[in-house]
């Protein structure tokens, strides 16, 4: 007998491995070390985007998608280095999950249509009203918080998942006060992100990002690699990362990429462009951090501007007063202090680039020519989250060395290898929040399957100081 079917240890995306567990009939636990997770974990951070190729919010919107087409996609990205079991499982239920999260969860999900990322060859990134992580995640907790077979211990940590008969395992969990507690559970799921907050494990395995800023939460730092690790689990792509080009240095908050994809321009303090912006944001990190000072300035204008309002984090910026204006190139180059005549010369090569006229000497395309007034932000790179992580199946089971699933152990998200091969360039946008509950949904639906009669903890056996997260919302 055990205590709980489900311990999910993270309340990001795990929280759709909780609610899809509860859905059919597991009794599940979520434990979470951040008090604050509503509006302070990766998945509250994050543009709130999640590829579904072939979901009815495409064919609603006349687009033409599959999961092949996406794969075909992702190993174009990756050059074929991504997981091919994350991969192939994450591209089949990305439609199913877009609609779940809309029937079941309750989220209002949309397709935006008036852009696409770099990599993906049709709109296929879902999100919410906002495109904020923010609003992602308050349908997860308000559904959470209202389902009947889900519980919140926060803030508790996990610390470790042993193995115990039967295939079981025991959750050991860890209050504030230092004190632990051990809970009886079916299978554990690890949702606690990867470790871009652990600056050591960064340095080891992502060097060229290492020195640039962490804007991620402060609760990642490994806890499943390492729990993972100790009970013999494989990891693979430790080497990967989501980067982030676009953090704006007054606003601290990110600068939508869309901007870039609609024809603005990154210079740095030459005045100079100085790559090709549209190739991603995420490898684009790296090269932004090596310029002089590590910081540059986004370049757009009036139309841009009307286009990125669809974003909460763009509205952030403009909040915060980051946004620069003037009336003509010179007067923008004054204010931002780079030489006017090098600024001007960019500005018009990239507008010969968006007639045709010329090519980029990088190689990148430009939707339309900037027009005054421009606009300009400072932005600095970062590391947003890692994308490697323990080796897992197509049903979320982590691994061993030999390929054989570790009994009631499962990861998603961060925690597991993830869908973007090595490095930052095979990063796609929605490859972070996929994996995150995609993984999570499908972990979920194994243990249930697994799970003839569920298990109904008697109320002495459930565990202590279980708190909700409704205070802080």
């Amino acid at each position: 007998m055990t205590d709980v079917d489900l311990v999910v240890a993270g309340a990001g995306g795990g929280l759709a491995g909780a609610l899809r567990g509860a859905e059919l009939g597991l009794d599940v636990l979520v434990v979470e070390s951040n008090p604050h997770f509503a509006r302070g974990n990766n998945t509250s951070m994050s543009t709130a985007m999640v590829p579904g190729p072939g979901s009815r919010f495409q064919a609603a919107a006349g687009v033409s998608d599959s999961p092949e087409q996406f794969l075909a996609d992702v190993a174009a990205k990756t050059h074929g280095s991504a997981d091919p079991a994350v991969s192939g499982t994450l591209a089949g239920v990305g439609a199913e999950l877009v609609e779940w999260l809309a029937d079941h969860v309750g989220m209002p999900i949309e397709l935006p249509t008036d852009f696409t990322y770099p990599g993906h060859s049709v709109p296929r990134v879902h999100t919410v009203p906002g495109r904020h992580g923010s609003s992602m995640l308050r349908y997860l907790v308000d559904a959470a918080t209202a389902a009947e077979r889900v519980d919140l211990l926060v803030p508790c940590r996990l610390v470790d998942a042993r193995p115990a008969p039967g295939g079981t395992r025991v959750a050991v969990v860890e209050h504030p006060d230092g004190q632990r507690e051990e809970i009886s559970t079916r299978a554990v799921l690890l949702a606690t992100n990867g470790f871009g907050a652990d600056a050591e494990l960064v340095r080891m395995h992502l060097p060229e990002i290492a020195d640039a800023r962490y804007h991620g939460s402060e609760h990642s730092r490994g806890d499943a690699l390492r729990i993972g690790s100790a009970h013999g689990a494989a990891s693979g792509c430790l080497d990967a990362y989501q980067g982030h080009a676009g953090l704006s240095a007054a606003a601290q908050t990110l600068l939508t990429w869309t901007a870039v994809m609609h024809g603005a321009a990154v210079v740095d303090g030459t005045g100079r462009h100085f790559g090709d912006e549209t190739t991603g944001y995420s490898e684009y990190a790296a090269t932004l951090a090596a310029r002089p000072g590590g910081r540059s300035w986004m370049i757009f204008d009036e139309r841009i501007d009307g286009l990125c309002r669809a974003f909460g984090d763009y509205l952030d910026v403009v909040g915060a007063g980051a946004v620069r204006t003037a009336d003509t190139v010179a007067e923008l180059a004054a204010a931002i202090r780079v030489p006017a005549d090098a600024l001007a010369e960019e500005v018009a090569a990239l507008g010969a680039v968006s007639r045709g006229e010329v090519g980029d000497r990088f190689g990148r395309t430009v939707e339309a020519e900037l027009s005054a007034p421009l606009h300009a932000v400072e932005i600095v790179s970062a590391l947003f989250h890692t994308q490697g992580g323990l080796l897992v199946d197509a049903n979320a089971r982590v691994l061993d060395a030999g390929g054989s699933p570790l009994p009631g152990l499962y990861a998603c998200g961060g925690a597991a290898v993830g869908m973007s091969g090595h490095g930052a360039a095979g990063y796609l946008a929605g490859n972070g929040l996929l994996p995150a509950l995609g993984l999570a949904y499908l972990a979920a639906g194994h243990l249930a399957r697994s799970t003839p009669s569920p298990t109904t903890p008697s109320p002495a056996a459930a565990p202590s100081a279980t708190s909700s997260p409704r205070g802080d919302r």
